[in-house]
């Protein structure tokens, strides 16, 4: 039986093949032992510090692939503010970076934590997290609402925004008091006071504090502490004003104006308010009032 020779290989070639064979199954070993430790699930320990060092990491990212085990950060609890807290203690604090992150992003807004029961919202924090923190969190006074200011100034006395009132028996004079003096009168605020004002110049002054009364919901009350002292009427004209001045003043109505118009242009000048009193809309009542305030 004669040999084929192309049959067999050379002990050098021999030697090759099965060295190439021995590497190819060190690569298979290999390739195996990798694919195993990667889809045969999580490290023993994975922290947050896995995530951190992952574009993405953490809930919701993508952190699948395995960068090895990371011991696991002892926390500590001490007091914090959330609203001036670095990353480093917040992280000391048991955190993860994304709720660090979330924070950060909070404050950047504008966002303020004014209470402890505020931190509360964080994103992902659960009820015993926040529990174990809650003694801890502490807010700035900066932080607290401005009203809580407000309410604690109250309590001291603001002489210029409460001005301190009169006693029992002092009174002010009406016609001269300003609205300053004017609040310092029992009953008598700001809005009464630029009231009272107002009305005086309209009326031209007044000549009786019993006019205090014609002021739309006027506390009674106030009145005793009024005085009228050498009452200086601005007086009108009623020869020559036009009828649009007439209706300015408190005591004359559209009709009443209209009427000393007409008698002007009917019979000339007034010479009286008897003049007037054949009008049907000037009754004595009307007349009496209007007698200080008007002249010829």
């Amino acid at each position: 039986m004669k040999h084929r020779p192309d049959l067999f290989y050379q002990r050098t070639d021999r030697r090759a093949a099965l060295a190439l064979v021995g590497l190819a199954a060190v690569c298979t070993a290999l390739v195996v032992w990798l694919g195993g430790s990667r889809g045969g699930g999580a490290p023993a320990v994975v922290t947050d510090t896995v995530y951190a060092s992952v574009p993405g990491g953490g809930p919701g990212g993508h952190a699948d692939m395995y960068v090895g085990p990371v011991e696991e950060r002892r926390t500590e609890l001490f007091a914090f503010d959330p609203n001036t807290a670095d990353s480093t203690a917040l992280l000391r604090l048991g955190l993860r970076p994304w709720q660090v992150r979330a924070i950060y992003r909070y404050r950047a807004r504008g966002g303020v934590y004014r209470r402890p029961d505020d931190f509360a919202r964080l994103y992902g924090l659960t009820a015993g997290e926040f529990r174990r923190l809650r003694p801890y969190i502490t807010i700035s006074p900066d932080f607290m609402p401005a009203a809580t200011l407000v309410a604690d100034s109250a309590l001291g006395r603001d002489t210029l925004r409460y001005p301190v009132k009169l006693k029992a028996g002092e009174s002010i004079v009406l016609n001269t008091a300003d609205t300053a003096e004017l609040r310092r009168v029992p009953g008598i605020g700001a809005y009464f006071a630029r009231a009272i004002v107002r009305y005086g110049e309209r009326l031209g002054g007044y000549v009786s504090t019993a006019q205090l009364d014609e002021i739309d919901g006027f506390p009674k009350e106030a009145k005793p502490y009024f005085t009228i002292s050498d009452p200086h009427q601005r007086r009108m004209n009623l020869n020559t004003l036009p009828m649009s001045s007439l209706r300015r003043h408190p005591y004359i109505s559209f009709y009443q104006a209209k009427a000393i118009v007409d008698y002007r242009r009917q019979h000339g000048r007034l010479q009286s308010l008897d003049d007037l009193r054949l009008c049907r809309d000037f009754t004595p009542e009307a007349i009496r009032r209007l007698e200080p305030y008007v002249e010829f």
